[in-house]
């Protein structure tokens, strides 16, 4: 089976470039044409992505979080949230690359096979980032006005979130 695994990566690049010849594609082009527009992708997502895990750094070094945390903290114990992650709330539904961050952040502090550590993975499972769908979507079909949109989304991030700590309380009991 270990030899099955180690083997699947390079079976599937010989099973493409395969294909590829067959069809008369020259691969090594594609290749370097689609590592080119990846270069592309990652010039566009690199920049606002430092910019907002600097704003959630920042944040946390001045200690707005943690004031955000003990302000939120009683509210979200309600909720069944872990207070920890109000990072983690406050950033998913501006920017995946960020939440991704943070919840990598949470996992090394708290480590992954603790409550907080599982609450931050299943929350960015459960979770979207409301306004770049909404900006992608809306822009796309040429609505303007997001009147009811926005809150509505907001509200089902929440649930997102309520759901996700409720479940790992569930299946993992409070670990």
């Amino acid at each position: 089976m270990d030899l099955v695994l180690t083997m699947l990566m390079p079976a599937i690049i010989a099973v493409v470039a395969v294909c590829g010849m067959a069809k008369r594609v020259d691969v090594y082009d594609a290749l370097v044409a689609g590592a080119g527009e990846g270069l592309g992708v990652l010039i566009r997502i690199v920049p606002p992505m430092v910019g907002l895990l600097t704003a959630v750094y920042m944040l946390r070094a001045s200690g707005a979080l943690e004031l955000a945390a003990q302000a939120l903290g009683p509210l979200l114990v309600r909720l069944g949230i872990p207070p920890e992650t109000v990072a983690l709330l406050l950033v998913r539904p501006v920017s995946g690359n960020a939440a991704l961050g943070v919840g990598a952040e949470l996992i090394a502090t708290y480590g992954p096979d603790s409550l907080i550590g599982r609450t931050a993975a299943v929350m960015l499972g459960s979770t979207e980032t409301t306004f770049y769908t909404i900006a992608v979507y809306f822009g796309a079909a040429g609505i303007v006005k997001t009147r009811y949109a926005v809150p509505a989304a907001l509200c089902a991030d929440l649930a997102g979130f309520m759901a996700a700590a409720w479940a790992v309380r569930v299946l993992f009991g409070g670990a």
